[in-house]
């Protein structure tokens, strides 16, 4: 996270898989620039996100769609 900053974190446009409902246990992604992707709890937006560089994104990506994370 040393590129992004707190100013970069409260603009960036945070959104939600259309899926999740309204119920909460969501998670919420928002590019953040030079191809990181930030990744936050949407029931507590105020606690730090996890931030990705856009190569462990794309790998994460790649594996959701493959179904390696399936349980």
């Amino acid at each position: 996270m040393d590129d992004v900053t707190e100013e970069l974190l409260q603009s960036a446009a945070w959104r939600k898989a259309t899926r999740s409902g309204e119920a909460g246990d969501c998670i919420e992604v928002a590019p953040l620039g030079d191809g990181q992707v930030g990744l936050r709890d949407s029931d507590h937006p105020e606690k730090a996100p996890y931030v990705f560089s856009p190569s462990v994104w794309a790998a994460f990506i790649d594996g959701a769609k493959k179904g390696e994370f399936d349980f």
